[in-house]
């Protein structure tokens, strides 16, 4: 009697139950969700199915794609152990959010110990969470749990763990609004991309699942593809929104529908993040190819059925300000390969001057800047020196954005 692989996810929220759940359902794995939220999953083993609303502005009815063969588990019980420890186990995946995967290393730690004590084979972990180089981090977890010798070889045998990028949006959904059949239904953009480091997957199959995920694309050289993203779509995302702010305008999509703000946005993202990546990744990004990826970016901040508020975009803006990250990241890169930064330098700006009361690092940052001087502040936070073009940009955009819309 053969039996369904089976998949466990960590967070059974909008992107679990959009993204990941959906794509693992449809390759044929029983998905296991796992979460805090009792009530959550008490309504996923009652129901065991929901729909996944396709939001596109393009059509007059949403598509609503159903996703069946899910069953949850608390993730604080001793359920999530014997689930890890199923013989038809192949992948575990998370989309918590990155503090979190703090919490679950110890939970999948004792799940290893149990598939090694069970005789168990082969899995694979993937963590999708939006950040580079997650997989990696909750690795370093889970490893420094496990203090037997013994764990720590199965691991080196039996467990992969392969870093991947993740893109897509889901939007706060009520089910509700949208006359859906259950609570559990969620609503996401058409759109999906989620890129795994084949090299780092383990089993009878060399660079590749042995029960494959269709819609999961695998690639030898996943930090470009990485920088891709976050100096693509999380640049274009955040200039979108800082801008927005400044104009009082509610949403992404209304923001890119400015003239002004889209011509920002087309600049920072053609001009100069999208030639610095082609120029960095000669070798795997065509620049035609490349520019018709942020076209087809630009078009998802236009979908209106999305309906992305700026004050969710913007949250965290020191988060979004970091050297690496999506605004200064790209500028840096830049600097690197001789392109002039100017609409960077506008989203840097705006960025700046995002003013949330309950936002902490919009405290900080406000408070920063009035204590240590603008110019100072700028070279601090970004690493850009005072005098250097960039840095001279910057200053200047940020007082005019200050006194166009104060």
């Amino acid at each position: 009697m053969s039996h369904s692989p089976r998949a466990i996810h960590f967070g059974a929220g909008s992107i679990g139950r959009g993204f990941i759940a959906p794509l693992l359902s449809n390759s044929g794995y029983h998905v296991v969700l796992t979460d805090v939220d009792k009530d959550l999953i008490q309504t996923i083993n009652e129901e065991k199915s929901y729909g996944v609303h396709i939001l596109d502005t393009n059509t007059d009815t949403n598509e609503v794609q159903q996703v069946e063969n899910v069953t949850g588990v608390i993730s604080t019980t001793n359920d999530i152990i014997r689930e890890m420890a199923h013989p038809d186990l192949k992948l575990v995946t998370t989309a918590v959010g990155l503090p979190i995967l703090d919490k679950i290393a110890p939970t999948i730690a004792k799940g290893i110990q149990a598939r090694r004590k069970a005789g168990r084979g082969t899995i694979n972990i993937i963590a999708c969470e939006n950040a580079i180089g997650a997989t990696a981090q909750l690795e370093e977890k889970v490893r420094a749990q496990l203090h037997d010798a013994a764990d720590a070889e199965y691991v080196d045998q039996h467990v992969g763990f392969a870093n991947c990028s993740v893109d897509r949006i889901a939007p706060p959904f009520d089910p509700e609004e949208h006359d859906a059949d259950s609570s559990l239904d969620v609503g996401v953009e058409e759109f999906f991309e989620w890129i795994v480091d084949g090299v780092a997957l383990k089993g009878s199959k060399p660079g590749a699942l042995d029960v494959p995920v269709e819609g999961m694309s695998l690639t030898d050289d996943l930090p470009a593809y990485n920088e891709r993203k976050l100096f693509t779509l999380n640049a274009g995302h955040a200039i979108t929104a800082y801008l927005g702010y400044l104009k009082h305008l509610p949403t992404v999509d209304a923001s890119i529908a400015d003239p002004d703000i889209a011509a920002v946005v087309r600049g920072a993202l053609h001009e100069e993040a999208g030639a610095a990546l082609c120029r960095k990744h000669s070798s795997i990004f065509d620049s035609k190819k490349h520019d018709a990826y942020i076209d087809k970016i630009l078009a998802r901040f236009a979908n209106a059925a999305v309906r992305d508020e700026v004050e969710r975009v913007g949250r965290q803006p020191l988060r979004k300000l970091g050297r690496g990250d999506r605004l200064v990241g790209p500028a840096r890169m830049c600097v690197e390969h001789d392109i002039p930064v100017h609409h960077l330098a506008t989203g840097i700006a705006a960025a700046l001057l995002y003013r949330n009361d309950e936002d902490e690092q919009s405290v900080e940052m406000c408070k920063a800047i009035e204590e240590k001087g603008l110019g100072a502040y700028v070279g601090e936070l970004t690493g850009f020196e005072e005098g250097s073009d960039v840095h001279k940009r910057i200053v200047e955009e940020y007082e005019r954005l200050q006194k166009t819309y104060s």
